[in-house]
C-alpha cells in the first residue's frame, strides 16, 4: 500500500470530480480537509466521506474545522455547536462541573462527525483570549490558562471516548496578535518569558496533532512559527510532542512572507511539519503535484496514519441513545439557554 502522503488538499464541491480522483491518487497526498462548499446534507457527506475513503486502499484522513461557534463548516443536520467561550463562562462559576460539560461536548463533536464518514477535526484552539485577536475571540475557551488546559482537556477527553484524535491550534499562541493571518502577517514582539502562559496548553496536554500558527515572534526567530526550525525544535525535543506537526493553511496571507506556493512548502517540510494543508487554491494544488518532490521519510508517514480512528464509529441512530451524545445535547441546550447552567461547586 503506497505510505500517506504530507499533503492534505481540498476538493471541489459535493461530489467527486475525476480532477479530484486524480489528485487524491497522488503520492504526495495524504489527506483532505472538507469545507461548507462541500456539504449540503448529512447522507451526501457520509456518500462523500466513504468515496473519499474508497479512493485509495489506505484510506486518506477527513478533517474539517469544526470548533464551535463562528468556525463549524457542517451545520444543518448537526448540532449547532457554541463557542468555547462560553464554557469559559461556566468554568469561572463552577470549574469541576464545566470540565465535565467539555467532556460529554467533545463527544457530541467527535461522534456526530464520526458517524458521517469525517475522522478528524481541528480542534480545540488553545490560545488564550487575551482581548486583543478578533480572529480568536470567542473561539478561545479563556484568557486563564488553568482554565483552557482543563477545558480543552475535558473536550479532548470526550473527542477520544469517540474515538477521534486531536489537533491543538495555534503553537506557541495566536491569542495575543491582532492581526488575522488569514489576510495579514502577525507579529508578536513578546519575548518567551511573557509567552509563558501562552505555551502552557501544550506543553501540559497529551495531544495527538499540532498546528502552529502563521505569526512572527521576532524575539525568537524572523520566521513564522509554521516555517520556523526554532518554534518546532522546541515543540519536538523540550516539549516532546511526538503527533502530527500540521501547517497552517499555505494558502493564507500569512505565509506569503516565505514566497510561492513550492517556497512554502519546502520551508514547512523543512522545518518539521509532517502535513501541509493547501486550502481554496486548487492552482497552487496544481503547481505542488507537479513541482514538489520531497524525499520521503517514513516517520511522517507513519504520524500521519494515526491519525486514523482505531473504532468503528457509532451510526447516527446508535448514537441518539448513547449516553454521553444525550449529556452533551443537554450541554448544548443550557448553554442555548434553554435548560439551567450547571449548579455552583
Amino acid at each position: 500500500m503506497t505510505a500517506l502522503g504530507p499533503l492534505m488538499i481540498d476538493i471541489a464541491g459535493t461530489s467527486l470530480t475525476a480532477l479530484d480522483r486524480e489528485r487524491l491518487c497522488h503520492p504526495l497526498v495524504g489527506g483532505v480537509i472538507l469545507f461548507t462548499r462541500n456539504y449540503e446534507s448529512p447522507d451526501q457527506l457520509a456518500a462523500l466521506c466513504a468515496d473519499i475513503h474508497a479512493v485509495r486502499t489506505r484510506p486518506l484522513p477527513i478533517a474539517v474545522d469544526h470548533e464551535g461557534g463562528r468556525v463549524q463548516r457542517f451545520r444543518e443536520g448537526f448540532t449547532r455547536l457554541p463557542a468555547m467561550r462560553q464554557l469559559g463562562e461556566w468554568w469561572d462559576k463552577s470549574p469541576r462541573a464545566t470540565v465535565e460539560s467539555a467532556r460529554v461536548l467533545g463527544y457530541l463533536l467527535a461522534a456526530e462527525l464520526r458517524a458521517r464518514g469525517v475522522d478528524l477535526s481541528f480542534a480545540p484552539v488553545l490560545d488564550l483570549d487575551w482581548g486583543r485577536s478578533g480572529v480568536i475571540g470567542d473561539r478561545s475557551f479563556h484568557r486563564d490558562p488553568d482554565a483552557v488546559i482543563a477545558l480543552a482537556g475535558g473536550l479532548i477527553g470526550g473527542m477520544r471516548d469517540a474515538g477521534m484524535v486531536c489537533c491543538g491550534k495555534h503553537f506557541p499562541g495566536h491569542g495575543w496578535v491582532e492581526a488575522d493571518s488569514h489576510v495579514a502577517i502577525p507579529v508578536d514582539e513578546r519575548g518567551l518569558d511573557a509567552m509563558a502562559p501562552d505555551l502552557r496548553p501544550f506543553r501540559e496536554l497529551k495531544l495527538d496533532g499540532v498546528m502552529p500558527a502563521h505569526v512572527i515572534y521576532p524575539q525568537i526567530d524572523a520566521r513564522p512559527a509554521g516555517f520556523s526550525p526554532v518554534w518546532l525544535r522546541m515543540l519536538r525535543e523540550e516539549i516532546g510532542f511526538d503527533g502530527v506537526i500540521f501547517s497552517d493553511d499555505l494558502s493564507m496571507e500569512g505565509a506569503s512572507v516565505v514566497g510561492g506556493i513550492v517556497a512554502r512548502a519546502e520551508a514547512a517540510w523543512a522545518a518539521g511539519c509532517d502535513m501541509l494543508l493547501v486550502c481554496n487554491a486548487p492552482d497552487s494544488v496544481a503547481e505542488l503535484l507537479a513541482k514538489w518532490q520531497p524525499s520521503p521519510d517514513p516517520r511522517r508517514s507513519a504520524r500521519i496514519e494515526r491519525l486514523l480512528p482505531k473504532t468503528p464509529a457509532l451510526d447516527w441512530e446508535a448514537l441518539q441513545a448513547e449516553a454521553s451524545y444525550k449529556a452533551g445535547c443537554s450541554v448544548v441546550r443550557r448553554l442555548s439557554g434553554i435548560l439551567p447552567s450547571p449548579q455552583n461547586s
